[in-house]
C-alpha cells in the first residue's frame, strides 16, 4: 500500500507540473500520452486534484492549474525571503548595492526579497512586492533564460529599464526545476561586471544551496 500510494503521488505531482507549463491547457486524452497512464487513471487523479482545487476544467473540457495553487505560493514566497535574506544581505554589503531575489510570475518577474547596502552613500530604493515584465531589467532576462533553457551567457545586465540611471546584474538560480528565481544587484553607481558579477554568480550558488538543503 505504501508503494501504491508514493506511486500515485508521485502520478499527481507530474500531472500537476505538466499542467504548470501548459497556459493553454490540456485534454484528459493529451494528458495520457504525454504522461504514459492510461485515460482512467488520469482522470482518477483529477477528479482528486479538482475536488482539492489544484486543477480545473473549461467550457471546452480542457484541464488547468486550479487556484487552489495561489494558496501554496503564498505560503511558499515567505520561506523564500527568509531562506534568500542571509545570501543578499551579503551581497548588497560586498557589491554596495541594492540586492534582491525575483521570481516569475507568469510574464512578470516579483521581488520577494531586498536587501540595501548599509555603508554605502546612495543606493537604489527597489521595493519588495515590485513587479516588471520579464524583458525589462537584468532580473528579468535571466529569469527568461532560464525559462528557455540557455545556459550561456552565466550573467545578465541592464541599464535605465527599471529605474533611470540604474544599472544592474544579475545570474538565474539554476538546479531547482520547481523554481524560476535570479538574484541580481542594482544600483545608481556603475557596476564593475568582473568585480561583482562573481559576487553574483556566488550569491545564486549558495541560494540554491540554501533552497536544496534540509533544514538543520
Amino acid at each position: 500500500m505504501a508503494a501504491e500510494s508514493a506511486q500515485t503521488l508521485e502520478r499527481g505531482l507530474r500531472l500537476l507540473r505538466l499542467l504548470a507549463d501548459a497556459n493553454r491547457g490540456r485534454t484528459p486524452t493529451e494528458l495520457a500520452q504525454e504522461l504514459g497512464l492510461s485515460r482512467p487513471i488520469v482522470y482518477r487523479l483529477l477528479t482528486t486534484l479538482q475536488a482539492e482545487g489544484f486543477a480545473r476544467r473549461d467550457a471546452n473540457g480542457r484541464v488547468h492549474l486550479g487556484f487552489g495553487v495561489l494558496v501554496l505560493a503564498q505560503a511558499v514566497h515567505p520561506l523564500l525571503r527568509a531562506a534568500a535574506l542571509p545570501e543578499l544581505r551579503a551581497l548588497a554589503e560586498h557589491a554596495g548595492a541594492t540586492a534582491h531575489l525575483t521570481v516569475a510570475e507568469g510574464d512578470e518577474g516579483l521581488a520577494v526579497a531586498v536587501v540595501e547596502p548599509s555603508w554605502t552613500d546612495l543606493h537604489v530604493a527597489y521595493r519588495e512586492g515590485s513587479r516588471h515584465p520579464l524583458t525589462r531589467g537584468a532580473g528579468g532576462r535571466a529569469l527568461l533564460a532560464l525559462r528557455e533553457g540557455l545556459a550561456e551567457p552565466p550573467l545578465y545586465t541592464s541599464r535605465g529599464q527599471l529605474q533611470e540611471g540604474a544599472q544592474g546584474i544579475a545570474a538565474p538560480i539554476r538546479g531547482l526545476p520547481w523554481l524560476e528565481a535570479s538574484v541580481g544587484v542594482i544600483s545608481f553607481a556603475d557596476l564593475d561586471a568582473e568585480k561583482v558579477g562573481p559576487l553574483v554568480l556566488d550569491a545564486a550558488a549558495r541560494l540554491t544551496t540554501a533552497l536544496t538543503e534540509p533544514p538543520r
